[in-house]
């Protein structure tokens, strides 16, 4: 049986009122996510729906023999986006449930809930003028009277008309009262009963959300000439990890309310219909309310570091994400680095698009082709343009990551005969090879790293050189961070380490030569170089999965290897985190551009690799004896030979992909995706595209529409992800997936029926459809 992860990187797009389709589109996602833990722990399914994913992973196990467990452990949002992204995330951490906000979304995400009172006409005279042109547009401009079952006519004709005769040129939306409902929703989240968290203990979750920064803040750059200049920049990722441990008990969790409320409030604030979102905002609604925030100084300043250095926090103005980020997928490539990898991994990119292709305010016709006129080339340049770009940049960084990956492997397999026959010759006599001890596999190491080095002759110069600019990128990144917002330009750090490693000596052409390696250069990669150690063990793993793949390796035995790895792999992972860092830490930081000899010292005093080095070796001594013999020579070839996959592989990916080993594939989530019930996309199904994607703000009808239509559309898509892991030659008996859809679409059916009222007919439809 081969264990397998299916990882899914969730990146969410804003929508404005589509929000309430995502909300179903992210309560599937966990209600999979639920479905596969519970699997995974030979628990029973809780609910219909959940059981027909329990038994898809089960008919998955008992035709193609793969044990699959799915995570989601990246999510990256804007706007609507990024607000269901925070409550997916924060029930994926914790537990929690995502139920009771279904209730708020039907009944809190309507007009009349999100009008600042003072927002409100003042008479039924007030703009009563404007009440025919609301109208006008409600029947002319959006087909309401062919799209809107009758029931739902009356209301939303009157709350557009009261909204249209609200006040002018001032956001209609108030602003406090959607930062209590934000509120509210986190709050009935952890007044349920959680169950466990839905990743294993160890899995970070990675949640970013884009946010605009109305004003913007400098950003210094360095030119030729003149030396630099300064820019302003606007946007801005909130960023939240819980560093694989959920909270309260369990670890910090993702962050205090109030900081999941600020980014949620922030990301989602529309320009023109929510006021721009301040600081002082939120600490007004908490003051209301009676609530702490104990971590209020340094959350700001970790998130608004240009303004917290600058005393400007309470000045800073924060606008909609999707204003220039709208498919934050750069946030979630990067969130890879360094994530664990116990098995094999089959990692997805799935964004959720509500309405592709569709502009969120359109100014012309739709389908009109002609010369943009006066005012629509001037706010389409304002409001349009930036949002709507597509994301051929990501998926096209995406896709040459996955293809430099590909041909690390192929060059790897090439190579692998010729370093094999080159570590038999050097070790393979060696009457104790069978039974490594940790200084055994110090001197074997030794060895190994003296014969790498004369093959490479001259090419292990710029092997040396480049490993050098790797270990200085990093600790640069490392002391700049511990530095805090007050510190010097990363820029400084990194030069100020490389005149360090340059005084040193370090870069000398004597210092770096194949064979020959000068002993100062061995002693700075011994006491530095984390990656290379981290690189050496992430290579182990990916020999255990092509082995087990190939049925070289039992399974038991390959997961007794994989958890030694993994424990001595632990504490370089570590090191490379904030979190392990004190304050003295962070003050020896902070002196790291003017001393970084002294620095870099402490820094490696502190992380004390050689100690590692010992422990890594004990546990891997273990691990290498618990496997049959002729699979421990194998694996301990891989790991002596490691330098010389080293030097074929880093100048190619530059430790790029070496962590989760496999190619990157992306799926969208949309209307025009899922068409086992319905074909015609948005169009056919979804309200909340009405006025300009407003409309499921003026009707309960609409988002109990576009509610459900989420959660189908969700499973429909799910479905074929996860059936989609299987490998290339295996597939699922006739019929099988066509079966589970019908099933999951009636059990959501059944468990919507009696919360949905308000659309009888459209149960009807839907159950005819589905048959």
């Amino acid at each position: 049986m081969r264990e397998k992860e299916l990882r899914l990187a969730l990146v969410c797009y804003g929508g404005i009122s589509l929000a309430v389709y995502m909300h179903g589109i992210t309560k599937e996602i966990w209600h999979l996510a639920r479905a596969s833990r519970a699997f995974s722990a030979g628990e029973p399914a809780e609910g219909a729906s959940e059981d027909v994913y329990r038994r898809l992973l089960a008919l998955i196990e008992d035709e193609a023999e793969i044990w699959l467990r799915i995570l989601v452990d990246i999510i990256a949002g804007a706007s609507a986006g990024g607000l269901n992204g925070i409550f997916l995330a924060q029930a994926i951490s914790s537990g929690q449930s995502l139920e009771p906000l279904t209730s708020l979304w039907l009944e809190k995400a309507d007009v009349d809930q999100l009008v600042d009172p003072e927002a409100r006409p003042g008479s039924r005279l007030s703009k009563m003028w404007a009440t025919p042109i609301a109208w006008a547009l409600a029947g002319r401009e959006t087909g309401l009277e062919e799209t809107v079952e009758p029931a739902a006519r009356a209301e939303v004709k009157a709350k557009l008309a009261s909204f249209v005769r609200g006040r002018w040129f001032e956001p209609p939306f108030g602003g406090a009262g959607f930062t209590g409902v934000i509120l509210d929703a986190l709050d009935a989240m952890e007044a349920r009963p959680a169950g466990p968290p839905l990743l294993p203990e160890g899995q970070p979750l990675d949640l970013f959300v884009t946010v605009t920064d109305f004003h913007g803040h400098p950003e210094r750059l360095h030119l030729h000439s003149p030396d630099e200049v300064v820019e302003t920049e606007h946007r801005l990722t909130l960023a939240f990890c819980d560093r694989g441990r959920s909270g309260p008990d369990g670890g910090p969790g993702l962050g205090d309310a109030a900081e999941l409320a600020f980014a949620a409030r922030a990301t989602a604030s529309f320009p023109g219909a929510f006021p721009p979102f301040t600081v002082a905002e939120l600490d007004g609604v908490l003051a209301t309310r009676g609530r702490d925030w104990p971590t209020r100084e340094a959350f700001l300043t970790r998130s608004l570091p240009r303004q917290a250095a600058a005393g400007q926090i309470d000045s800073a103005a924060l606008i909609d994400g999707s204003v220039l980020a709208n498919a934050p997928f750069r946030p979630a490539v990067d969130a890879l680095r360094n994530r664990p990898a116990r098995r094999e991994i089959d990692r997805r990119f799935v964004y959720v698009d509500p309405h592709p292709g569709n502009r969120i305010m359109r100014l012309n016709t739709p389908g009109a082709i002609s010369q943009p006129g006066f005012f629509q080339t001037i706010f389409g340049a304002m409001s349009d343009i930036p949002r709507e770009q597509p994301i051929r940049d990501n998926l096209e960084a995406i896709e040459g990551r996955s293809a430099r990956i590909n041909r690390m492997r192929e060059i790897t397999d090439a190579i692998r005969p010729e370093v094999e026959a080159t570590i038999e010759d050097a070790l393979g006599s060696t009457f104790f090879l069978d039974s490594p001890t940790p200084s055994r596999l110090l001197a074997w190491r030794a060895k190994a790293h003296d014969r790498a080095g004369k093959g490479a002759g001259y090419a292990y110069a710029s092997y040396g050189h480049l490993k050098l600019t790797t270990v200085n990128e990093e600790l640069a990144i490392l002391l700049h961070s511990l530095a805090g917002p007050t510190a010097a330009s990363l820029d400084a750090y990194r030069d100020a380490i490389a005149d360090h490693i340059v005084a040193k000596g370090l870069r000398a052409p004597h210092s770096l030569i194949g064979g020959r390696v000068a002993e100062s250069v061995v002693l700075f990669f011994r006491q530095h170089d984390i990656r290379f150690r981290v690189r050496r063990l992430r290579f182990l793993a990916r020999r255990i999965e092509a082995m087990e793949q190939h049925g070289e390796l039992l399974r038991q035995a390959a997961q007794t290897m994989r958890e030694g790895l993994f424990d001595a792999l632990a504490p370089y992972l570590a090191r490379q985190s904030d979190d392990f860092y004190d304050e003295a830490a962070r003050a020896a930081a902070r002196i790291a551009v003017d001393q970084p000899e002294a620095a870099l010292d402490w820094l490696a005093q502190t992380r004390d690799l050689a100690a590692l080095d010992q422990g890594a070796d004990e546990r891997l001594a273990e691990a290498f004896t618990a496997l049959p013999r002729a699979e421990r020579r194998v694996m301990l070839y891989a790991y002596l030979g490691f330098p010389f996959y080293d030097i074929a592989m880093l100048p190619l990916l530059q430790d790029e992909g070496l962590d989760e080993f496999d190619p990157i594939k992306v799926d969208r989530i949309s209307p025009e995706d899922a068409r086992a019930i319905r074909e015609g996309g948005a169009e056919a199904s979804l309200k909340g595209i009405q006025f300009n994607s407003f409309g499921a703000f003026f009707s309960r009808v609409y988002r109990e529409n576009d509610y459900l239509w989420g959660r189908l559309h969700g499973a429909d898509r799910m479905i074929d992800i996860v059936a989609s892991t299987l490998p290339a030659g295996r597939s699922l008996p006739p019929g099988a997936i066509a079966g589970l859809k019908r099933d999951i679409f009636r059990a959501i059916l059944g468990e919507e029926r009696d919360r949905l009222t308000h659309i009888p007919d459209l149960f009807e439809k839907l159950a005819a459809e589905i048959g």
